[in-house]
């Protein structure tokens, strides 16, 4: 048993030793747990994992008005909630599909896709103190304590490298955040996080109405045959029903009958969202275009994103969305000239930087190259990204570390394409 199997296996031991009841900190409930989380390990995983789901959903909006408005209003509900001293972070991703996360230790964020549905500002508070609910009951943690991801958290936890290429460790935590992504709460949950967020909300002087209207939008959504990123986004892990909002119009009566006439914050809200509005058009054309390249109509799909660019210039995920199409199709020069235009706006995101590496490397400029394929893999480290900066490493002459890299893609890939190539590079270099 190699000595990582080992570190493992203890704590696994560990974990079911200390097998037994944990208290939910918003309701005071007793509930079952595999193992304990303390609130300092809560924390470590939601930094490790906040980084990587916000990468994997698109990058954060690069707005920083935007997610400045956003993390204040979500930093006054986190500070009346029954865990004000975690360390809280709101921020928007960059992605279409309407949806928001809570991640352990109060890491929590909200979509380009959802945001521009809402009217005002205490209907993004609803949104936002639903989710501080999800936090200050532990929500996401309860399914780490009785989950699949059981053994990943405590890989993480146990931090038993320091490898920060495409080792063990970073492939525990990708998998770990992909599972808290992926996690769908229980009726039960959200049922619970509905009415904490609702109380939240009346401690910040939101009128609670702004929960119910933006429930009522829900309901309309799903009773109107909602969109395929609905169902894939919001309604696939919070489960909506009608039931569940007349529960909480009747729980706003009953507990805030002299609600009305607190803040609903609309014309601060339409300012904060103002710029986001102005590009809509463009990426609602994005969505289409990406639409018709799943379905494999490349050519269309590359007419559409130009049509998305032309709308919206500044907007970095439409010129990579254009550039890596413009890869797939090929035309490797075409590519390059978007993507390096895309990094130039926003280099905080993987796929861009990775992108416009690879761009690069096919035409030869691969010290330009490295460089750009190291912060791809710094932002998110990927079988695909670890294989490219290998080869930059490779044509560099960095061969001590084009080889770790490359054995670290063949553990990781054994049987994939990545994998054998990777193999066959090892093979290469033993023989030079």
């Amino acid at each position: 048993m190699t000595t990582y199997r080992m570190v493992m296996a203890g704590l696994l031991a560990l974990g079911l030793m200390m097998a037994g009841c944990a208290v939910n900190p918003a309701t005071g409930k007793k509930e079952l747990a595999l193992f304990q989380v303390s609130t300092g390990q809560e924390i470590v995983i939601g930094e490790k994992a906040f980084p990587q789901a916000v990468q994997q959903l698109g990058g954060e909006y690069p707005d920083e008005e935007l997610n400045a408005y956003v993390d204040r209003v979500g930093q006054r509900l986190g500070r009346l909630s029954q865990r004000p001293d975690l360390p809280y972070r709101f921020r928007v991703v960059n992605d279409s599909t309407p949806n928001a996360f809570a991640l352990p230790g109060g890491f929590i964020a909200i979509t380009r896709g959802l945001l521009v549905h809402l009217e005002n500002e205490a209907q993004l508070a609803s949104v936002l103190g639903h989710e501080v609910g999800h936090v200050a009951a532990r929500h996401s943690v309860q399914g780490l304590q009785r989950g699949a991801l059981f053994d990943l958290a405590l890989g993480v936890l146990s931090n038993v490298t320091a490898d920060t290429s495409y080792g063990a460790l970073a492939q525990q935590a990708g998998q770990m955040t992909a599972g808290l992504l992926e996690m769908s709460y229980s009726r039960e949950q959200e049922r619970e996080a509905d009415l904490l967020g609702i109380d939240y909300m009346v401690r910040s002087g939101y009128d609670p109405q702004g929960a119910v209207q933006v429930q009522e939008f829900f309901y309309r959504t799903l009773e109107g045959g909602a969109e395929p990123m609905w169902l894939a986004g919001l309604f696939r892990s919070h489960p909506f029903s009608r039931e569940r909002m007349e529960d909480n119009e009747a729980y706003i009566r009953a507990n805030y009958p002299q609600s009305a006439g607190l803040n609903f914050g609309a014309q601060a809200f339409q300012l904060a969202i103002a710029p986001l509005t102005k590009v809509q058009p463009g990426y609602q054309l994005y969505d289409e275009a990406r639409r018709l390249e799943s379905e494999g109509d490349l050519s269309a799909a590359i007419s559409t994103y130009l049509r998305a660019a032309d709308r919206a210039p500044e907007e970095s995920l439409i010129l990579t969305a254009l550039g890596l199409a413009y890869l797939k199709a090929g035309d490797v020069g075409s590519a390059r000239l978007h993507l390096s235009k895309a990094v130039r706006l926003d280099g905080d995101y993987y796929q861009s930087r990775m992108g416009y590496g690879y761009a690069l490397l096919e035409l030869e400029r691969t010290g330009e190259a490295v460089p750009q394929l190291e912060k791809s893999m710094e932002l998110l480290p990927t079988l695909q990204g670890a294989y490219l900066l290998a080869t930059g490493y490779e044509k560099t002459g960095r061969t001590g570390e084009a080889r770790q890299l490359y054995q670290a893609v063949v553990e990781a890939d054994s049987q994939g394409r990545l994998g054998q190539a990777a193999a066959a590079r090892l093979d290469t270099l033993g023989a030079l």
